[in-house]
């Protein structure tokens, strides 16, 4: 009675263990918000969106496209980021056999001499394992068979591992996506550069031209003795600034196009372009959409959330190693202590099957840590979640913006460079007609000359707007 008693004591001690070892502790958890505005403060609502547009629709320029083909089959940084999609996806591979059974072919062989008084030893001793011949010493083992293993995925630990693995190799292609975008816009930011400063050192050669002519007018007042030798001087220095400016320009330029062979992905090479198309370029039409529209457009926002399903699938598997877990192996096979006798049947034959059910009782304390920190993960994805959400609506509200206001400004520098052009004409013929000093006529070259680069640099961040917006909206990787 008293023995009963103590074995009913043990076994709910022991029930009251296993209870104790399947525990979870709580921690906190939190999903991410998906609300966003309902429209674009700058932007009245519309539900078209130019991030639909394929980048070969959007950029019609056959030269800058041309540029973005190289690109994308030959830039090294694109190329790092699909052999991470390559990992990725043998990452799933993996995954996935854990939760399938291993099985294995084995063959063995082995030599022991055990003591002789020992357990083992003494039973070799005194059994003759073939009466007609005698047991050879020491004893030899061969074996030859298949072996099988298998963790029974009760708690669909495996699983919801593959299945993080499988999310996450998704979220690396939309990383990959992510970049296509940025490196589309920024070939054609460069490019749009490359053909302002192009038009720059246009203008420039061209206001060279012009104070050339305005100091041989110079000279020749100089002569008449209409001016002093200090007109001269300073007619000479602003023709050696600008030229001084035009050899600044060819440095950019030449920095750009190699940046641009940078992005490429290939050595330093003239960029083809046609020079004087940057003055017939006009910014093209933008349709921003609605804001719920860039949790589907943009590569990033949609990596995030793949990022933040992989880690609450994390969570999962990290709380099922709190539960016990079911293993099974078996095998089947020969074995013998002599080659000719392996394959005697059945007297050689082996075969087993096992089943072990095992739980954590007692210091846990390694499995809360890998818990609280996959949980902790969890909550950094759900917040850097809600930051590439808000930082999409910031730069597209941002541009739109921006493009409003360029075009505001290009219109009033576009004012400036026509009255300051007729102000050349108007200064020489009355600096000619001895009727305005020479410095007036100085002032008024050197303004127009920073107007014409104004409105050049206004035009290029208009463009470069417009690519930034599309690359904002999503667009851009299609």
């Amino acid at each position: 009675m008293l023995r009963r008693r103590l074995y009913e004591s043990l076994g709910a001690a022991a029930l009251a263990l296993a209870i104790a070892g399947c525990k979870v502790p709580q921690l906190v958890q939190r999903d991410a918000s998906r609300r966003v505005p309902a429209a674009y403060a700058t932007s009245p609502p519309d539900t078209a969106s130019t991030a639909r547009v394929r980048w070969k629709a959007f950029f019609t320029d056959p030269n800058l496209a041309a540029l973005i083909d190289t690109a994308l089959q030959h830039n090294q940084e694109l190329n790092v980021t699909l052999q991470e999609i390559q990992i990725a996806r043998n990452e799933v591979q993996a995954r996935t056999g854990e939760y399938l059974p291993t099985v294995s072919l084995g063959a063995r062989t082995e030599l022991e001499k055990p003591g002789r008084y020992t357990l083992q030893g003494a039973t070799e001793e005194a059994v003759n394992i073939q009466p007609d011949r005698p047991t050879p010493t020491p004893l030899a083992n061969y074996q030859l068979g298949a072996f099988a293993s298998w963790e029974v995925d009760v708690w669909h630990k495996l699983r919801n591992a593959r299945k993080a693995a499988a999310v996450r190799y998704l979220a690396s292609v939309e990383g990959k996506n992510f970049m296509v975008t940025n490196l589309i816009a920024e070939i054609a930011n460069s490019y749009y550069e490359l053909l302002a400063l192009d038009n720059q050192l246009l203008i420039l050669k061209q206001n060279i031209e012009i104070q050339d002519n305005a100091l041989r007018i110079v000279k020749q007042e100089k002569e008449a003795a209409r001016v002093t030798e200090l007109a001269v001087k300073r007619f000479e220095a602003q023709v050696q600034n600008t030229t001084s400016l035009q050899y600044k320009t060819q440095q950019r330029i030449t920095e750009t196009e190699n940046k641009l062979n940078l992005l490429l992905g290939r050595y330093p090479q003239p960029i083809v372009r046609d020079d004087q198309a940057f003055g017939a370029l006009v910014p093209p039409t933008i349709r921003v959409g609605v804001p719920a529209q860039l949790l589907g457009n943009r590569p990033d926002i949609r990596r995030a959330e793949q990022n933040l399903v992989a880690a609450k699938l994390d969570v999962q598997v990290a709380r099922a190693n709190f539960y016990p877990s079911l293993g099974i192996s078996a095998g089947a096979g020969f074995e013998a202590f002599k080659p000719r006798l392996l394959f005697n049947s059945p007297e050689s034959m082996l075969y087993n099957l096992a089943g072990d059910l095992s739980a954590p009782l007692i210091n846990r304390n390694g499995i809360k840590a890998l818990y609280a920190s996959a949980n902790a993960l969890q909550l950094q994805a759900v917040y850097n979640y809600e930051r590439t959400v808000l930082n999409a609506y910031i730069e597209v509200s941002n541009q739109v913006s921006n493009i409003s206001n360029l075009q505001s400004s290009y219109d009033a520098k576009l004012k400036e460079v026509q009255a300051l052009n007729q102000s050349i004409r108007i200064s020489n013929s009355l600096f000619k007609a001895v009727r305005a000093d020479y410095t007036e006529v100085l002032l008024t070259q050197r303004d127009a000359l920073e107007s014409k680069f104004d409105l050049t640099e206004t035009r290029m961040q208009q463009l470069n707007a417009t690519v930034n917006v599309y690359r904002a909206l999503g667009g851009g990787w299609q």
